[in-house]
């Protein structure tokens, strides 16, 4: 069986004797968290946090990307080189294979009309390339 005594210790809801004017400390509340100007500075240092890791990442990407790029010049022109030099055999192999019927300088005449003929193709191929590129910069759209 309860006792009174027992009874009022469990409907006890606080000190009886504490002034009326009584407001508790910050301490006594204890912390609900951060404040907000904490969580302001903690935003602002991730952000900062993340910035520079982005740009520590494109700094790697660019350099990574630029030592790939002279890689592929390397290649590039090496290409171009070679495949030059096949032309050069071709036009001459084609120069010595036409002689026997055109002679030594109909064959040469042969292949360089020829030559001429594909270089102007080539450019006009060119020239249309260049001006689609053009018509898509360009401020005047005619549709």
């Amino acid at each position: 069986m309860i006792d009174s005594e027992t009874q009022d210790r469990a409907d006890y809801e606080g000190p009886l004797d504490l002034p009326d004017d009584y407001e508790p400390e910050e301490e006594d509340e204890g912390r609900h968290g951060p404040s907000l100007t904490d969580d302001l500075f903690a935003l602002l240092e991730d952000g900062k946090t993340y910035a520079e890791a982005e740009v520590a990442y494109q700094k790697s990407r660019a350099g990574f990307t630029a030592n790939r790029l002279k890689g592929a010049v390397a290649f590039g022109l090496g290409a171009f080189g070679v495949f030059h030099l096949a032309l050069i055999a071709f036009t001459v192999g084609a120069v010595i294979a036409l002689m026997p019927l055109l002679g030594p300088w109909g064959a040469t005449a042969a292949v360089t009309i020829a030559l001429i003929i594909s270089g102007v193709v080539l450019l006009m191929l060119l020239k249309s390339r260049i001006d689609d590129i053009r018509d898509a910069f360009s401020d005047d759209n005619n549709e």
